[in-house]
């Protein structure tokens, strides 16, 4: 990795652990909006929350800032539903004797006091709220993602990924750094890819490859290209897909999967910017920018000789983590909203959600990430004739209980198994990087390597 890439990985993960624990306020769904995806509020120095119903969705900040005003609009919901408030280091959310009340977690409450991840409800209108309460500290800045302007790929209400996504937007617009993009599967490192094409302003096309599905025999012929008789059955040449993206981006896909042997060849057609068919004796010139992306510890497959690590390093000039879906739960309304208009098209205008599905959307761990919310959304449009989604219209998974799920998420992947045993520790330890790396048997400077690239702030672990 290059100084400058380096810096920009140091200043987002910096970025993010700076407003990790900022007290927010998410407005994550609304159940008779689908389509308006959610919002954010900063509540550092914020006493108070009133929620009630009003023609629009605003926010208004009393003149001391020690007050928020929030009105949503819908028919569920009072002209003064519930209050927030700020007591003891603590958030009580109380209802103000509403007409179809208060629920947190699906239970219905007069006064409860939060705990992280705690989903508040007031008319079908679904909170979270997150960190303490905080008289000063780093302010988020105020989002209301149904009037954002940004891609699909880069949209966020999570401030930390924010940051994470304009640090993998510096870097898009230099088009010759490669990317590695780390995720588990399902989680839209394509779609994020693509969006690293369009901003890269490369005018050649985006060519998608999934290493894991190359047949072994025909790796070289497929990626290179070849001649024109070079084997039975090259009846013509053949430009091959590194040959096919000249002047825009190759994604490699599940770059885990490449074979061994065509590893050596893929690293030289990025060192050498050039490819020699299958058959042919003479090197052809290639431009293009590499985006990488998989779901498996590639530092583990490395040290276990089954990646090379000068391709490692050839690939990772700049790496970027997209979390899993049940690690992103204040972005479900965001996600939600694209997956429905690209399900539903014109009909998700007209789309709303019944209390127990939003409340069993919000309750599912998602395993398979955004894929299977795109199919269980998929069969539940079809199955709401009416337009309305109901909970019999979802998956019966949705309703499993945890410990009968198939895939739960901690299996999902090696590197998502990594993570889990790092932040375990890190909980065990009470954050001390230096015990953690004795627990592991490795150097204190790769934990930090780990933290890094899994955006873990070790001062969460921290204080008791």
């Amino acid at each position: 990795m290059s100084t400058v890439d380096q810096t920009l990985d140091e200043v987002a993960h910096a970025a993010a652990g700076s407003v990790v624990n900022a007290p927010v306020l998410f407005v994550v769904l609304e159940g008779d909006r689908p389509l308006a995806r959610g919002a954010r509020f900063s509540l550092v120095g914020i006493e108070a929350v009133s929620f009630g119903r009003g023609t629009a969705r605003t926010a208004t900040r009393s003149a001391d800032g020690r007050a928020l005003d929030l009105r949503i609009p819908g028919r569920w919901i009072s002209s003064t539903h519930a209050v927030l408030r700020a007591v003891g280091g603590a958030w009580i959310v109380e209802d103000a004797a509403s007409r179809n009340g208060t629920f947190v977690n699906g239970v219905r409450v007069t006064s409860h006091v939060l705990r992280e991840g705690d989903i508040v409800e007031t008319g079908r209108v679904y909170f979270r709220v997150r960190g303490a309460p905080a008289a000063d500290g780093p302010v988020v800045r105020d989002v209301d993602a149904g009037r954002a302007e940004h891609p699909f790929g880069l949209q966020t209400l999570l401030p930390e990924l924010e940051e994470s996504h304009a640090a993998l937007v510096r870097v898009a617009r230099n088009g010759a750094v490669p990317i590695l993009l780390l995720g588990s599967t399902g989680s839209g490192k394509e779609v994020l890819a693509r969006e690293v094409h369009a901003q890269s302003g490369r005018g050649g096309p985006f060519i998608a490859v999934n290493c894991g599905a190359l047949p072994v025999a025909l790796v070289e012929s497929l990626l290179f290209g070849h001649v024109r008789g070079a084997f039975s059955g090259a009846a013509r040449d053949e430009l091959g897909f590194v040959r096919s993206a000249d002047g825009g981006t190759l994604f490699l896909d599940e770059i885990g999967d490449l074979p061994a042997a065509s590893q050596a060849a893929l690293l030289r057609a990025l060192q050498e910017h050039e490819v020699i068919p299958v058959g042919a004796t003479r090197a052809v010139a290639v431009d293009l920018r590499v985006v990488a992306a998989t779901h498996r510890a590639l530092d583990a497959l490395s040290d276990g000789a089954s990646f090379r690590n000068d391709l490692l390093a050839r690939l990772r000039g700049y790496t970027h983590r997209l979390p899993a879906l049940r690690d992103r739960r204040e972005d479900l309304g965001v996600i939600l909203a694209d997956v429905l208009s690209r399900v539903a098209g014109p009909r998700a205008a007209r789309l709303t959600l019944t209390p127990e599905a939003a409340r069993a959307l919000l309750a599912y761990s998602w395993p398979l990430n955004i894929r299977e919310l795109h199919q269980a959304m998929g069969s539940a449009v079809a199955l709401a004739v009416e337009d309305i989604i109901d909970a019999k219209h979802l998956p019966l998974e949705l309703f499993a209980p945890p410990g009968a799920r198939a895939a739960e998420p901690s299996a999902s992947s090696p590197d998502d198994a990594l993570r889990d045993q790092v932040t375990a520790l890190l909980h065990e330890h009470k954050g001390n990087v230096t015990a953690v790396a004795r627990a592991m048997g490795k150097a204190p400077a790769q934990i930090h390597r780990w933290m890094r690239r899994f955006e873990i702030d070790p001062d969460v672990y921290r204080g008791g």
